[in-house]
This record gives C-alpha cells, sequence and structure tokens, in this order.
C-alpha cells in the first residue's frame, strides 16, 4: 500500500471561529495548531488562518481554519469569507454574559451569509475561569440544542477539550459528507464570485484555494503528512 506524503489529502475545508472580541479564538487556534498559548495575544485584524491535517477513517482532511476579527469595523472584511465554510465555532466566554447573549447576532450572520448545511459548533472558551462563570452550562446546552448546534465547554489556557472540539466538528462533517459532496459544484462556483468580486478591494491576496471544499483526485500530484487521527 502505497504510503500518503505531505501534500496529498482527500478533502480541503475551511473553518471559521467567530465570536465577540476578547472570547479566546486565537487562542483556541494556537492552541489546537501548534499547541501554544499567548497571554498577552493581540486583537486579530481582519482575517488570518492556519491549516491542519487530520487522519478521519480512510479519509486525510487538511482544515483551514480562519480566525475572524470580532470588532464590528471589520464585518465587511470578514463576512464575505462565510460563503466557503463548511463549519464554524461560535466561541463565546463563560465569563462574561454579553458574549454568550451576542450569539444570537453571530449565528444570524452565519445565516445570513453562510451555506445553510454549514456544521455549528456552540464553544463556551475559558473553563478555566470556572469560579467566575457568568454563563450556565444548563444555558448553552438548551441554547444549543434549540438551535440544532453541537456544544462544547473548552480552555485554550489548560488545553481542555480544545483538540476535542476540533475533531468533533470535524468527525460531524466527515459523517455529513454526502450532503456536502452534491453541493460541491455550486460552492466552488460561489468562492470563484466572491473571489472576483473582491479581488478589487485587495483583500484576495492572501486566500490561496483554502476558502471551498476540494476533493484532491488521486491522478494528483501533490502528497500529504497525515497528522493526527480523530475519527
Amino acid at each position: 500500500m502505497t504510503s500518503r506524503g505531505e501534500d496529498e489529502y482527500d478533502y480541503l475545508l475551511k473553518v471559521v471561529l467567530i465570536g465577540d472580541s476578547g472570547v479566546g479564538k486565537s487562542n483556541l487556534l494556537s492552541r489546537f495548531a501548534k499547541n501554544e498559548f499567548n497571554l498577552e495575544s493581540k486583537t486579530t485584524i481582519g482575517v488570518e488562518f492556519v491549516t491542519k491535517t487530520i487522519e478521519c477513517g480512510s479519509k486525510i482532511i487538511k482544515a483551514q481554519i480562519w480566525d475572524t476579527a470580532g470588532q464590528e469595523r471589520y464585518r465587511a472584511i470578514t463576512s464575505a469569507y462565510y460563503r466557503g465554510a463548511v463549519a464554524a465555532f461560535l466561541v463565546y466566554d463563560i465569563t462574561k454574559l454579553h458574549t454568550f447573549q451576542n450569539v444570537e447576532k453571530w449565528l444570524q450572520e452565519l445565516k445570513d451569509y453562510a451555506d445553510s448545511n454549514i456544521v455549528v459548533m456552540l464553544v463556551g472558551n475559558k473553563t478555566d475561569l470556572n469560579n467566575l462563570r457568568a454563563v450556565k452550562v444548563e444555558d448553552a446546552q438548551i441554547y444549543a440544542e434549540k438551535n440544532e448546534l453541537a456544544f462544547i465547554e473548552t480552555s485554550a489556557l489548560d488545553s481542555t477539550n480544545v483538540v476535542e472540539a476540533f475533531e468533533q466538528i470535524i468527525q460531524i462533517y466527515h459523517n455529513s459528507e454526502s450532503k456536502f459532496g452534491d453541493q460541491k459544484e455550486e460552492a466552488e462556483e460561489k468562492y470563484e464570485n466572491t473571489i472576483k468580486g473582491k479581488q478589487s478591494e485587495g483583500i484576495s491576496n492572501h486566500l490561496g484555494n483554502g476558502v471551498k471544499l476540494t476533493k484532491r483526485e488521486d491522478d494528483e500530484g501533490g502528497k500529504k503528512k497525515k497528522s493526527k487521527k480523530c475519527c
């Protein structure tokens, strides 16, 4: 059996992290991708992303995980990128009630801009500060069930459930793969139209090919590195 190298993968998918500024999106991403945490993490400006390759069963999935700015002044930039996403983390800070209350706004933004079949996970971050908790687990669970969202609580600081959150959302996506596959061409067309529309604004130069769901064919050249087994 031929081993897979570092450029080979079966699916390339885009995952976005959304939520208010300061809830810990960047540190969740950093903890998952590089096992790092920065106590002096700066506010994200615009959009940043990292890639992570994960093995799900017999499939190699390369995820491009996008960290989007939470401030209102950047909404015009980031909203365009939802169209290519197949999964989203909706993050709030368990110690700040208003960040949970604003989840409704973020969910509506997903409904406005993202594909209707996007997989969404509600993430209550900063469980290391449980003594300062302002959002009950039960309230978040009820909200998630009402809106048909997956739900998990995490701590980017001490790593609690961080890897599990990313693996679970990819597993949910992987289990729903067939319905996404039927919409692959439509998603790619939306992506191309989005990029064409944004080129004049000078914000597409760092996108690469990662904002659309892409299946690699067997006859393509590159090879891809296996990373972490999740499914």
